[in-house]
């Protein structure tokens, strides 16, 4: 079937999904790298501006301009918080337990519903937020043991990265008629600027050189350029909801390959968010 064919719940869902999937070895790639933290961040903003404004350059051509400036208000403030959220991510993971970190990305699903209902007016069904709150829960089962208090800092950090991307998620939706991606390749823009900075080395060592770029392209350019769109098509909230899928789906990455076993809590909460999110998905689906 061809995608124009599909309808909005199916075009939504098909691009939040596979952009999630394309995401999930993102933490085995980064595991397997040497580079330091804002070196990592560096690249991550600098080498998808550089590949996606090549596609929007050839995609766009003697209208490059003019899709740039169409983003308007909304994309300048899509780009600001784009970038902010790539920064808040890094600083949040620098200044507490990782655990403590997703567990406030976690919120998202819940902030952009919530975000959603006061702005634009859009309500979030009974399903949804069923989904929500039962994803949630599987996320906090997972790291419950890994949870520490007195990090403050990293996790106001933590909460806002899961703030930024429900106003991303939502700004998306508001904005639909309109394309954000040249907005989101600025934000990579912003974060690649603000990390040149505080960058050590830019040196790309042993297998830096093949695991970066590559880490670069299908695990940041691609996903951010599907989920920009995604939300032109579904809530804020349903596509925030599908992110959790890396919850799962990262630690088998990097279980297969490097052999680092997840944790039964991981299992057990990854098979209840994978079920719940098949679930809604299929329901949304079969309701359209």
């Amino acid at each position: 079937m061809k995608f124009s064919k599909l309808n909005s719940q199916q075009k939504g869902s098909f691009l939040a999904f596979i952009g999630v999937i394309f995401i999930t070895p993102d933490s085995l790639l980064i595991r397997l790298s040497s580079i330091e933290t804002w070196g990592m961040l560096f690249y991550r903003g600098f080498i998808p501006f550089v590949a996606v404004l090549l596609g929007l350059v050839i995609f766009y051509k003697k209208d490059f301009y003019k899709a740039l400036v169409n983003i308007g208000y909304t994309g300048i403030f899509y780009s600001i918080s784009f970038s902010i959220c790539n920064i808040t991510f890094i600083i949040s993971i620098q200044n507490t337990n990782v655990a403590n970190t997703l567990i406030m990305v976690a919120m998202a699903p819940m902030l952009s519903a919530l975000l959603a209902a006061f702005f634009l007016k859009e309500h979030t069904d009974k399903k949804t937020w069923i989904a929500i709150f039962i994803t949630f829960l599987s996320v906090a089962f997972i790291f419950y043991d890994s949870i520490q208090l007195g990090n403050l800092l990293g996790d106001i950090f933590g909460f806002i990265t899961a703030l930024g991307l429900a106003i991303n998620a939502n700004l998306a939706r508001f904005a639909k008629k309109r394309d954000l991606v040249p907005a989101a390749v600025i934000g990579k823009l912003g974060t690649a600027v603000f990390a040149f900075f505080f960058v050590q080395s830019f040196a790309l060592n042993n297998y830096d050189i093949f695991i970066i770029p590559l880490m670069c392209i299908m695990c940041v350019a691609i996903p951010f350029v599907l989920v920009t769109i995604a939300p032109r098509f579904i809530t804020a909230a349903e596509v925030n909801l599908f992110f959790l899928l890396e919850v799962i789906l990262g630690p088998i990455w990097v279980w297969l390959v490097i052999k680092e076993q997840p944790s039964l809590e991981t299992i057990f909460g990854g098979i209840i968010i994978i079920i719940t999110i098949a679930i809604h998905s299929f329901l949304a689906l079969k309701k359209t």
